[in-house]
């Protein structure tokens, strides 16, 4: 009876050990991804822009999605719209006051696959309010790159309100439109690679 007791203890921890074990580590190349977005301006027009500078690492699992993890880091004064005057106005207190909060952050905390695409739940974190979001994507490839690294990329989009995040700025123009619109569409694809095993051990 004992012998059976630790020999389905041991057989527990081993399946547990090789779940845990089962994602690889990919680090989010940032020349070859993009964090975008578009706003309304004036009612009947889009600005778009992106984020210039950002990290991030995916623990992918190949043979189950849903085990993979995601976690984001994004410089707030990065942001560009090829306007200066316009960058200058959204890092200051009127939007993203990004002296006081420099980074926009995303840490997953489930997938959930619909279909034959997946939705990404998790929190938002940005100008100190810290909000749950869903972003629905796909898995546009897994590959190994020229150089024997494998490869991963995704696409994504969704929706967010500035307003929820504690961005009030509320200019109107004549007629009582915005002048920025309180909607966000984001738009994210990401290509990743794995982290070389010798990196790995040597950060921990």
């Amino acid at each position: 009876m004992i012998q059976q007791i630790l020999f389905s203890a041991v057989s527990i921890g081993l399946l547990s050990f090789g779940s845990a074990y089962a994602a690889e580590r990919y680090d989010i190349d940032q020349a070859h991804s993009y964090i975008g977005f578009s706003v309304r301006h004036m009612v009947i027009s889009n600005v778009r822009g992106n984020f210039t500078d950002f990290s991030g690492m995916i623990m992918f699992d190949e043979n189950d999605m849903t085990e993979s993890s995601v976690n984001v880091r994004i410089n707030a004064a990065s942001i560009n719209t090829d306007n200066e005057k316009r960058d200058n106005h959204l890092r200051s207190a009127a939007f993203f006051e990004v002296e006081k909060y420099p980074e926009i952050t995303f840490e997953s905390s489930s997938i959930e696959k619909k279909d034959s695409d997946y939705i990404m739940h998790g929190f938002l974190t940005m100008h100190s309010v810290k909000k749950e979001i869903a972003i629905p994507f796909e898995m546009v490839g897994h590959i190994i790159d020229p150089r024997g690294n494998k490869r991963i990329g995704f696409e994504g989009s969704t929706e967010l309100n500035r307003r929820d995040y504690g961005i009030a700025y509320d200019a109107v123009i004549e007629g009582g439109g915005l002048v920025a619109g309180n909607n966000i569409k984001i738009d994210l694809q990401v290509e990743a690679v794995k982290k070389p095993t010798e990196e790995v051990d040597s950060s921990r």
